[in-house]
């Protein structure tokens, strides 16, 4: 059985609280208020009431960190060298339309480097962590990347450029150099969990542009404690700032990133 650090089970034991109220209000969604955020973005109170309870379980446990998160933003912390970064319902359109595809995803940030992640999908209840140097884990199981090594075997996942956001024709480039060359595509709009099965070897690659620091911290680590490769478009290490990235396995990154240049080069 895969042992779990005491920051790990502090983090996990957050989530789980959390994990609660969204299966509760889940199962009521038509009954959920909704306000609009911005085009195709919206936000309820189910997704406000997870953050509040993550903020104060996370803070009660670890009072010196700060905190990044998605809905009330930065919240500083007597120690300025480490913060936990927090997304609590990553999927929230999947959530809202009664798809049970959304998940709570909690990092931690050390020295400007993720040393700790979860994401927890409640309603398939299964739990992904990773700890730097660790390894990567489903439950008690050790993730490993997929073994795939040729495009055409491939099956990747990315994220679609919703109403109100930038770069459709840049997407709609890239999948056309992709589309005729890999196995299959999907979008399942969750970049979260998108990540967690990179990492568990469900998904060969994965890439997305315009995403934010708590849709990815926690996967970045997952995919590379389970031997998979993670980079921004450019090939770069600088993707929370960037907030685009490519995820894969060792074998196919590289091909992935060609494809990625060659649409892109196209489109300029």
């Amino acid at each position: 059985m895969a042992r779990r650090s005491p920051l790990i089970n502090v983090m996990v034991s957050a989530v789980m609280k959390a994990s609660r109220n969204l299966r509760r209000d889940f199962g009521e969604v038509e009954q959920l208020q909704v306000s609009k955020k911005g085009p195709a973005d919206f936000v309820t109170i189910a997704d406000k009431r997870a953050e509040k309870l993550l903020f104060e379980e996370l803070h009660r446990a670890r009072p010196d960190f700060g905190f990044l998160m998605e809905e009330h933003g930065e919240v500083k912390g007597k120690r300025d060298d480490v913060r936990f970064i927090i997304d609590p319902l990553d999927g929230t359109t999947n959530f809202l339309h009664g798809l049970p595809h959304f998940a709570i995803t909690v990092a931690v940030e050390e020295h400007g480097e993720i040393t700790a992640g979860v994401t927890y999908a409640p309603i398939m209840d299964e739990l992904f962590w990773a700890e730097k140097g660790q390894g990567a884990y489903l439950n008690d199981s050790r993730l490993r990347v997929s073994g795939r090594d040729k495009m055409e075997a491939a099956l990747l996942a990315t994220g679609i450029p919703f109403k109100g956001r930038e770069g459709h024709d840049v997407f709609m480039a890239e999948m056309a150099e992709f589309m005729p060359s890999v196995a299959g595509i999907r979008r399942f709009g969750s970049a979260a969990l998108d990540l967690a099965y990179v990492a568990a070897g469900r998904y060969d690659g994965f890439w997305e542009s315009g995403l934010q620091p708590w849709d990815i911290a926690a996967g970045i680590l997952m995919v590379r404690e389970a031997g998979g490769y993670v980079t921004d478009i450019t090939g770069g290490t600088d993707i929370l700032k960037r907030g685009d990235l490519i995820a894969a396995n060792d074998r196919l990154h590289a091909p992935m990133e060609r494809v990625i240049k060659r649409a892109r080069r196209k489109q300029s």
